[in-house]
């Protein structure tokens, strides 16, 4: 290859796949990066992915809001230390526009189909647009197709039935009977959030959850003005938490024998045995699992929620839904007028239902046939020039997923350097290495706390976590710099050459 050619670089074309936290930084990362031809793709009218999804009562993040921001866009304007969705999806809108990437999206054009051909990936959305790019970055998110449960007689029912993350706003709440079937996370900030608004609400349990007690203090007046007029006090408290937030859960996870996974587990069992005065329902809220075996829930008050006169623990199971509510296997009719289905979502689609095709004619749905599998989380074989933030057996359940995709977003871009400068046209990870990596993940799950009794949407289809099962620091170390044996790199042809 010739030193002007090398100098001069390669022209390259993007393709962004969702305009949420990851699509949004992405877009960002490219243009600091001197990539300016991208396009960003999303199927909703507006950016914010999960956050703009999910609009339920109560919604929040439970990881810090100063950590879970964009490193180079601080915030000083958070109201509290978890900070509600409206103002996490109101930030990432904001950012958006501040940088110019809003200009950049086809809203409402969700692609339905990537192959790559000759070189390309070739893209074909539902709305029938075509489009030819170099890379694509497929950053899809993870919780992002609701889980239905498969009850019986949902159908039947006669009052308002939804999913948490197709909350209907026109429904009327105030005053009514409330059913809410889930124990997750989404499950327990509905239930605080409406217990005394409405009538009665009925939270149906199917498996009790450890709850970790949290403090959410509100920033005052005073904090937010020093964090605007002093960056470094921010800047160094993002640090701090960041800090904490690793030694203390994010290590403690991977590791179900360390002092601080019994420190966590004490905790959560010191918050139960204080907060539930009822010893009935006391036994009916603690877990037969260790603490964090399923991802672990922080609530300042759902105890207390649970505990209102009004509120009801079902533990029945239930056996069908009927016109007029929920009927549990001891006969029982909970007569209700609204139905909230706080299920969760199916965590193993990734990019599917898109058809992604890759070399030779190999579909996803073909490399993905026994369960998801990718490269650290970012590529996968015989899919060239396809990088994927926040994609299979990722950091997803125990660290800040924006601090996890801007580490992420770095290291695709020293992959594509690769391609701009010339020194190869395709890049993929090789086969025995994606096994290898995919073999020592599954042996250092087997150490983790999600391994030890419970059943989770962690867990694939053997049993194993489908997360990142190492430390933070690991994880750092890993996306430092790419190994570039590690890849199958197709080269470019010298000019005058076939």
């Amino acid at each position: 290859m010739s030193e002007e050619r090398a100098e001069r670089g390669r022209p390259l074309r993007f393709a962004i796949i969702g305009a949420g936290m990851a699509g949004i930084l992405s877009a960002i990362r490219l243009r600091e990066a001197g990539f300016d031809d991208f396009t960003i793709y999303e199927k909703a009218d507006q950016p914010g992915g999960t956050w703009r999804e999910n609009t339920y009562p109560g919604i929040a993040c439970d990881v810090p809001s100063h950590l879970y921001s964009y490193s180079f866009e601080p915030n000083p304007d958070w109201s509290h230390r978890f900070s509600p969705g409206d103002e996490i999806q109101a930030y990432f809108g904001g950012v958006a526009r501040r940088h110019g990437v809003t200009d950049r999206i086809r809203f409402g054009d969700e692609v339905e189909r990537c192959e790559f051909s000759e070189g390309l990936w070739r893209l074909v959305t539902k709305g029938g647009h075509r489009d030819e790019v170099d890379v694509v970055i497929a950053a899809t998110g993870v919780l992002h197709h609701p889980n239905l449960p498969d009850i019986e007689g949902l159908d039947a029912f006669e009052g308002s039935l939804f999913h948490s993350a197709r909350w209907d706003h026109g429904v009327t709440l105030d005053g009514r009977r409330i059913g809410v079937v889930g124990t997750g996370s989404t499950a327990v900030q509905i239930t605080s959030a409406l217990v005394d608004r409405v009538a009665k609400l009925s939270l149906f349990q199917r498996t009790p959850q450890w709850v970790m007690p949290q403090d959410n203090p509100a920033y005052s007046d005073a904090e937010r003005a020093e964090f605007r007029s002093d960056p470094q006090v921010l800047g160094h408290l993002r640090d701090d938490l960041s800090r904490l937030f690793a030694e203390n859960f994010s290590n403690a996870v991977v590791d179900a024998d360390s002092p601080q996974m019994k420190m966590i587990e004490d905790t959560c069992r010191q918050n139960l045995e204080s907060q539930v005065r009822d010893p009935e329902l006391r036994e009916k809220l603690r877990p037969d699992y260790r603490a964090a075996c399923k991802r672990l829930i922080v609530s300042p008050d759902f105890y207390e929620a649970i505990q209102n006169p009004n509120a009801e623990l079902v533990t029945e199971g239930i056996e069908r839904v009927e016109p007029g509510g929920i009927r549990t296997r001891d006969g029982r009719l909970h007569e209700l007028d609204v139905l909230v289905l706080a299920t969760g979502f199916r965590a193993d689609r990734f990019m599917r239902p898109m058809e992604v095709i890759g070399r030779g004619g190999r579909s996803l749905e073909t490399a993905w046939a026994e369960r998801p599998v990718a490269y650290l989380s970012i590529s996968i074989p015989h899919f060239p020039n396809l990088f994927m933030l926040n994609g299979p057996n990722g950091p997803v359940g125990n660290f800040s997923l924006i601090e996890v995709a801007e580490l992420q977003i770095d290291y695709v871009l020293k992959l594509v350097e690769e391609l701009r400068s010339g020194g190869c046209r395709e890049i993929s990870p090789r086969e025995d290495v994606t096994e290898q990596f995919d073999a020592d993940r599954v042996e250092a799950a087997k150490h983790t706390v999600w391994t030890t009794g419970c059943r989770s949407w962690y867990l694939d289809d053997r049993g194993i976590p489908a997360t990142w099962p190492w430390t933070f620091d690991r994880f750092r170390e890993e996306m430092a710099a790419p190994k570039l044996e590690a890849y199958e790199r197709v080269d470019l042809p010298e000019p005058g050459g076939p």
